[in-house]
């Protein structure tokens, strides 16, 4: 049975005027239409393609790749309006439908929504925009430790920081005071678990915690410095707001950073800024 919403590796069977037939086992033979079928192509060998439905709800292959597949959460544009719902440009051909029962309030046309991709009840692909339904607000299992790497997609904004999604299942919050670049709804970023709370709930940091983030923070400021002829008019004496600017982290981040490579005999701190004396 092949999996609707995903990749597949299917075998071709059959080679016809309008594309390719392909074993989809329980399912029947599935058309590959012939705008995707490349010379290379031949009958018995097997093809990597994504399954979806067409306009007359026929199973349907395609060697392009959406947006997102099932599962995946995605910030998607608003293209049409039906009678049961918003339809999506998720990058194929048919867009996608979100139900108006999968909104919590209505989307609207020519604006984005983020929605999680998921097959209905009658085996159709649709998109929920309910997409606090999909997550989990804690971590009750004990899935993360401090210091974690992890894989965070932009969600948008409350009070205190910046929403995400965390591995595509948890909800985490980088708080307003560690965010040190422009964060978009939808954007994909590597992360880290900062903290783990008493109440489970999860502090996500965009640099390395601990010693790590020092370190990479530090190479970061040797390259700038290699970059800039061996010199930088920053120091631990600069302003915030103009380390921020160069390197989207604190002033204590950078006080740390500047440190370890003085510590290594690589730098010179003056006052007004640093001085490379040694290559790394």
């Amino acid at each position: 049975m092949v999996k609707i919403g995903r990749f597949n590796e299917l075998t071709i069977v059959k080679e016809l005027p309008r594309g390719l037939q392909l074993d989809g086992g329980k399912d029947g033979e599935i058309l590959l239409p012939k705008q995707y079928v490349s010379e290379a192509m031949a009958i018995g060998q097997t093809v990597k393609v994504f399954i979806y439905r067409d306009s007359e709800d026929r199973l349907i292959a395609t060697t392009q790749t959406p947006y997102a597949q099932v599962g995946d959460f995605a910030h998607l544009n608003v293209v049409d309006e039906s009678p049961v719902g918003m339809f999506l440009d998720w990058g194929l051909p048919k867009d996608i439908l979100v139900p108006f029962a999968e909104q919590n309030h209505r989307l609207e046309k020519g604006k984005q929504a983020l929605v999680r991709i998921y097959v209905d009840d009658s085996d159709r692909l649709c998109a929920s925009a309910k997409i606090d339904s999909f997550l989990h607000d804690t971590d009750d299992e004990g899935h993360y430790k401090n210091g974690d790497e992890v894989s965070i997609l932009i969600a948008g904004k409350s009070d205190l920081g910046v929403k995400v999604i965390v591995d595509g299942a948890y909800w985490g919050l980088i708080y307003h005071s560690d965010v040190f670049e422009t964060l978009q709804r939808g954007d994909k970023k590597k992360a880290y678990i900062q903290r783990v709370r008493e109440d489970k709930k999860l502090e996500i940091s965009l640099k390395a915690p601990g010693f790590a983030k020092v370190e990479g923070l530090a190479l970061e400021v040797l390259e700038k410095l290699q970059a800039e002829e061996g010199y930088l008019a920053l120091s631990d004496k600069s302003e915030p707001a103009k380390i921020k600017a160069v390197f989207k982290c604190s002033k204590n981040s950078f006080k740390q950073a500047i440190g370890v490579l003085y510590k290594a005999r690589i730098i010179t701190i003056e006052k007004h800024g640093i001085t490379l004396i040694a290559e790394n």
